[in-house]
């Protein structure tokens, strides 16, 4: 079959990489990256100006013509997105067919998907204007991939999930309470405004989400009452879930100077062999430090309080006197410092780095965790290290039930 020639599945692969990595390092993935970011608001520009008759009465055609460009180049991408679909780590062990489907009922494909249903609808569909504006101002989202503050965003919505969820429903709560205090006390007074609960809903909604409220004014003494603590509870509504958003975002931002995604992690050795739901794991305990060329990681002498993994870029590790001041590089996908981290030691070289370069950094207490955990990583880091140095060094888990007690024989 096609799908079994290398060739075939290298060219897959190639182009998974200049789609999905968005490794920096890679000269065709940021131009392609920025090709499509280009479309995307050259696209709802367009959108936005057709809107006006002046400009669409004088530029129609041309118009037309950039939006066509825009739907082929929309079009492509997400033809190949679908079939670089099995090269994504979550749908590996997928047939070609599934890891497809996988991806298109995704969110990230739905929003590829609508990016080019526009074309679709003005061939075979019925000719609806509001409809193909609405479809063309959702491509918006296609910039959730490319913008590391939208991710970012996005990633904190999902971790704090339940405690909006909670906001939400202390919300609905205060609305019901103050729309039906509204129904009794105005209902007589402004039947037209407070006469059921649902109409008093819309007024206790407004005043909840609003400083003020809005255009209904309450008429009785009591009513003005119930209207001030609603206004007051709705400071309180407005602060609670902007307070956890805001704060939940500034964590990630300070933790990560990058986003880690899973074809960063993918691409490390050390997790190749682990489950889909494993990287998930471990891409929440990652940090991302993004250092330049000359910068030191860390100094020989220091605590050692984490391990590093290279996502891109290279790095130089200048060893101590007892091994005569070597130097050795290491590159992508390669990992330092787990050791003298396994064994609570200072560090016994000095590490900075060859060329701005993109680290994955796990804590020392996170490791152990992760090793107790998942043993085979530290059969694993023994192989790697083994390979790299020509030194066994016999790591062991004494106790797995709690934090991993992992000794080491040499350090490095």
């Amino acid at each position: 079959m096609r799908d079994e020639q290398p060739g075939y599945l290298r060219a897959r692969h190639y182009f998974y990489e200049i789609l999905e990595s968005q490794a920096q390092s890679s000269r065709a993935g940021v131009i392609v990256n920025r090709f499509i970011v280009f479309f995307i608001v050259l696209s709802v520009g367009v959108t936005v100006m057709e809107s006006v008759p002046e400009l669409r009465n004088g530029y129609g055609r041309l118009f037309a013509a950039l939006e066509l460009l825009c739907l082929v180049v929309f079009s492509i991408e997400y033809y190949i997105r679908i079939w670089i679909a099995p090269e994504h780590l979550p749908y590996r062990h997928m047939s070609p067919l599934r890891a497809a489907w996988a991806y298109m009922i995704s969110p990230q494909g739905v929003v590829d998907c609508i990016s080019v249903m526009p074309l679709w609808i003005a061939l075979f569909g019925p000719d609806d204007l509001r409809v193909l504006i609405i479809l063309r101002m959702l491509r918006l989202l296609k910039f959730a991939r490319y913008s590391s503050g939208m991710r970012s965003l996005l990633e904190v919505l999902e971790s704090e999930r339940r405690a909006l969820l909670a906001c939400l429903v202390i919300l609905a709560c205060a609305t019901l309470v103050s729309a039906t205090a509204m129904h009794i006390v105005e209902g007589h007074v402004q039947p037209e405004k407070f006469g059921t609960i649902p109409d008093a809903m819309w007024w206790a909604i407004v005043t909840l989400s609003t400083i003020g409220y809005g255009d209904v004014v309450p008429a009785t003494g009591v009513g003005r009452l119930i209207a001030a603590a609603t206004i007051i509870c709705g400071l309180i509504m407005i602060a609670l879930p902007v307070g956890i958003v805001a704060n939940a975002f500034s964590e990630v931002i300070h933790r990560r100077d990058f986003i880690v995604n899973w074809s960063m992690v993918a691409r490390v050795p050390l997790f190749s062999h682990l489950t889909a739901g494993d990287i998930a794991h471990i891409m929440q305990l990652l940090q991302a430090r993004q250092i330049d060329r000359g910068e030191v990681v860390f100094r020989r002498g220091e605590p050692a309080t984490a391990m590093y993994f290279i996502a891109e870029g290279e790095i130089e590790i200048e060893l101590g006197p007892e091994d005569k001041g070597r130097r050795i590089r290491l590159g992508t996908g390669h990992f330092f410092g787990e050791i003298a981290v396994l064994n609570r030691v200072e560090r016994s070289a000095t590490v900075k780095a060859v060329s701005r370069t993109r680290l994955l950094v796990l804590d020392g207490a996170d490791l152990r965790a992760l090793i107790a955990r998942e043993p085979s990583i530290a059969r694993k880091i023994n192989e790697i290290v083994e390979g790299r140095t020509g030194r066994n060094l016999n790591l062991e888990i004494a106790d797995l039930e709690g934090q991993a007690d992992v000794t080491v024989e040499e350090s490095a």
